[in-house]
């Protein structure tokens, strides 16, 4: 019976259990690991282990396309070649990423695509390299490579398991992209409400982030968690959206709302919000953000804790910048604010939020 070897693949290329196991592992961080570069690290380190490599190296493509930059590199002297780029079409890996095939070669110095040039910025001897390409839906990635085996040269069966280490990679970074160009979009159209509620009312201008930070320091002031806080950023920037719908009779009627008054707005808000799962925890917040601590606000006289406590956290931002709206600034809006809070402590505000208030204004005086 021929002995299972350990170097991650039998002698018909079927990887064995215990790599197998391994490779599940690292299929299970691609759902968890938020953060790429660790991520990576991680797969060219496995990579080494499994491969029986003295080293490994991740490069990815540029953004045009053009050259290939290192994003990671593993071994003792792996950091002094991340300042280096390399043309597609040169050098080893080069070469692999042109073709999009991969390549063994056991007798690196030898070859004449061989660049020398990283080898003498590192002070590393390479000898023999495995590279394979990094692909997702038919984008070339970049190159993942081992080099060095430690016993004896890599073979073709050993492609197949750097190929798969090559998909995992592939989809970490091709994830990694989608989700930063999603929020690159999502915080680009949070611009755009932001410059439509403000121009739908005189006197709103720079009022949603403004908002937003105050009602985010109280929250931090109040001990919010860290999902409570995010929500009621959104909530502090998208409260005053439904002012957009004021001039638009086609929204209003889609609604089913017939004429729109100052009352109306925060549901008019809520309503253009709801479905952005997203933010779908600022929405309470968003509804409620002029009820009234006893009882007296809209939408729907909500009294005291029953008020989601951002919505009671806006309640008392929205008094700050109504002060502001009528002109008062700096040690004036302050003082009012401070003046306002207290009077309305127990009937207009929650006490708590009143409490946390006082001490953040003489704080953050430029904060607003």
């Amino acid at each position: 019976m021929a002995k299972i070897p350990t170097n991650g693949a039998s002698p018909t290329g079927i990887i064995d259990l215990k790599t197998a196991l391994e490779l599940f592992s690292l299929a299970g961080g691609l759902n968890s690991a938020m953060d790429l570069d660790f991520l990576l690290q991680k797969l060219g380190s496995a990579a080494e282990q499994l491969l029986d490599a003295e080293a490994s190296a991740i490069m990815l493509t540029t953004e045009d396309g053009k050259r290939l930059f290192f994003k990671t590199a593993g071994g003792d002297k792996g950091g002094a070649v991340k300042a280096l780029t390399l043309p597609i079409g040169e050098g080893i890996a080069g070469s692999v990423a042109k073709t999009r095939q991969p390549e063994v070669v056991n007798d690196a110095q030898s070859d004449p695509r061989f660049a020398v040039q990283f080898d003498k910025a590192s002070g590393f001897v390479t000898r023999s390299v495995l590279a394979v390409p990094m692909e997702f839906r038919g984008e070339l990635i970049g190159v993942v490579e081992v080099l060095n085996k430690r016993q004896g040269g890599f073979k073709e069966e050993h492609v197949a398991l750097l190929s798969t280490l090559a998909s995992f990679a592939s989809a970490a970074v091709a994830n990694t992209r989608t989700i930063s160009d999603q929020k690159n979009f999502f915080s680009h159209i949070l611009e755009l409400l932001c410059l439509a509620a403000e121009t739908a009312k005189p006197g709103m201008e720079g009022h949603c982030m403004r908002s937003a930070k105050l009602a985010c320091a109280l929250g931090r002031a109040l001990g919010v968690d860290d999902f409570e806080y995010r929500m009621l950023y959104y909530a502090g920037l998208l409260h005053d959206v439904g002012y957009v719908a004021f001039n638009s009779p086609e929204t209003l009627a889609d609604m089913g709302v017939l004429k729109a008054g100052e009352e109306l707005h925060p549901v008019l808000s809520a309503k253009l919000l709801d479905g952005i799962k997203m933010i779908e925890g600022a929405i309470p917040m968003v509804l409620h953000h002029h009820e009234r601590f006893d009882g007296q606000g809209y939408p729907d006289k909500l009294k005291a804790e029953k008020i989601p406590l951002g919505a009671r956290i806006l309640h008392l931002v929205e008094c700050v910048e109504e002060l502001r709206m009528v002109g008062l600034r700096g040690y004036d809006l302050h003082a009012k604010a401070v003046q306002e809070a207290k009077a309305g402590s127990g009937t207009s505000f929650d006490p708590r939020v009143v409490e946390a208030f006082i001490p953040l204004v003489k704080v953050q005086t430029t904060a607003w």
